[in-house]
């Protein structure tokens, strides 16, 4: 059985710590006036993929190393050196002591996750009929942009040019494969995974409207847990918003809570 203790933890947030530090190094290959890169201070992942990107923040911090006033100095430091905002994912294992010296130094917060797991076990039953699930091939990093900007921007179009950028990315990043679902033979939803020392991190999967209600996204997740399981790992990892759509849906896959943990933002 695994447990939610500080253990998990430190797996779970090192897992989309390397995840985003691939991303910045993906980001890097394919747009290299980006200046994305990322660093280890003070036991934390630092990711810097641009002032206004989500994934400029630190994962970890508090957890690896104990968190003192030198230790955010240096982090501040890489952050203010390329015009970022200062930003933190802190699990709350990190502790009280760390939440202290973020209050005292400034910072506030600005959001909060839910960080859900559950073992990883090879999936019993069969994909529904007309239902295919496979990695992508070389090539096809289009494809899948094109699928799951579709999915994701239905709702908000603005976001589509947007979600074509970070698909690019995505699909270019190391130790990540992407997924497609298909319907007979069309593809209809795309997902992807990251994988880190024994933990499967699964991304947002998007489906396109047309596609939808079909049972793709479940398909998807069931294809992507078996792959999870051919290599080894013994931990499967989502991150939601509390009590949203996506955490309902990995709960109804067999996911629960590990933790809630509080994004901080430096506020002077």
């Amino acid at each position: 059985m695994i447990f939610a203790d500080i253990e998990l933890s430190k797996r779970l947030e090192r897992a989309e710590g390397f995840a985003a530090a691939r991303f910045a190094q993906a980001r890097r290959h394919v747009q290299p006036a980006s200046r994305a890169e990322w660093t280890e201070l003070a036991g934390a992942c630092a990711i810097f993929d641009g002032p206004e990107s989500p994934v400029t923040q630190t994962f970890g911090l508090g957890l690896f190393e104990e968190l003192t006033v030198a230790g955010l100095d240096s982090i501040e430091r890489f952050f203010r050196e390329r015009n970022a905002p200062v930003m933190h994912e802190v699990s709350p294992f990190a502790g009280v002591a760390a939440l202290e010296l973020l209050c005292e130094r400034g910072y506030r917060p600005m959001e909060v996750s839910n960080v859900l797991f559950r073992p990883v076990e090879v999936p019993a039953k069969a994909l529904l009929p007309g239902i295919t699930v496979r990695s992508i091939e070389p090539g096809e990093a289009a494809v899948w942009c094109e699928v799951s900007a579709q999915g994701w921007s239905h709702e908000h179009p603005e976001l589509r040019e947007f979600m074509h950028e970070l698909g690019s990315v995505i699909t270019a990043r190391e130790h990540s494969p992407c997924f497609l679902a298909e319907w007979d033979g069309v593809p209809g939803a795309a997902g992807v995974l990251c994988l880190h020392q024994g933990v499967a991190l699964f991304g947002g999967a998007a489906t396109v409207p047309a596609f939808r209600r079909r049972g793709l996204q479940a398909a998807l997740l069931q294809e992507r847990m078996r792959y999870a399981a051919e290599q080894g790992c013994d931990v499967a990892e989502m991150v939601a918003i509390p009590g949203s759509n996506s955490q309902r849906n990995a709960e109804r896959q067999g996911f629960r809570t590990a933790y809630t943990r509080t994004k901080w933002r430096l506020q002077i």
